[in-house]
């Protein structure tokens, strides 16, 4: 059932790279913003794997980001670029358990290789770009049955 809005509810969060203290900001912040919408918990629970995922991407891989949310009454697209060195393998960076975190990162607990692919097993749409030396971007929809 669509969301019953009239205008795209927009929004977005400057993520900074190293800063684990941010992470989940994003995340948690989508989560109210869906919640007091009314969408369906399941729908909630998609969007805030899917923006967590990213967001740690950013801050373990990336100098800088943005993560842009769009909503309407059928759907919500979030948007993720960063500033950080680029996939060289993207088909490799999507198999599950493959990770180019450095060591320290895992020894936080993250970096175990499942954010892509936990993005794109919690979306609808799921593309990916990503230049080396660059960039990243990914885009994600997620529909409102």
């Amino acid at each position: 059932m669509p969301l019953n809005i009239t205008d795209p509810i927009e929004g977005s969060f400057q993520l900074i790279g190293g800063n684990f203290a941010q992470a989940g900001e994003a995340s948690t912040q989508l989560k109210i913003k869906l919640s007091a919408l009314g969408v369906d918990e399941l729908l909630i629970r998609r969007a805030a794997i899917a923006t967590f995922e990213a967001e740690m991407n950013v801050i373990i891989y990336a100098a800088a980001g943005w993560l842009n949310y769009h909503i309407t009454p059928n759907c919500i697209t979030i948007r993720v670029e960063d500033m950080g060195p680029g996939i060289e393998d993207i088909e490799k960076a999507m198999q599950e358990g493959y990770s180019t975190a450095p060591e320290w990162v895992r020894e936080l607990g993250w970096g175990a290789g499942m954010g892509l692919p936990n993005m794109k097993k919690n979306s609808d749409t799921f593309k990916i770009d990503s230049v080396v030396g660059e960039g990243t971007t990914v885009e994600m929809v997620i529909n409102f049955p």
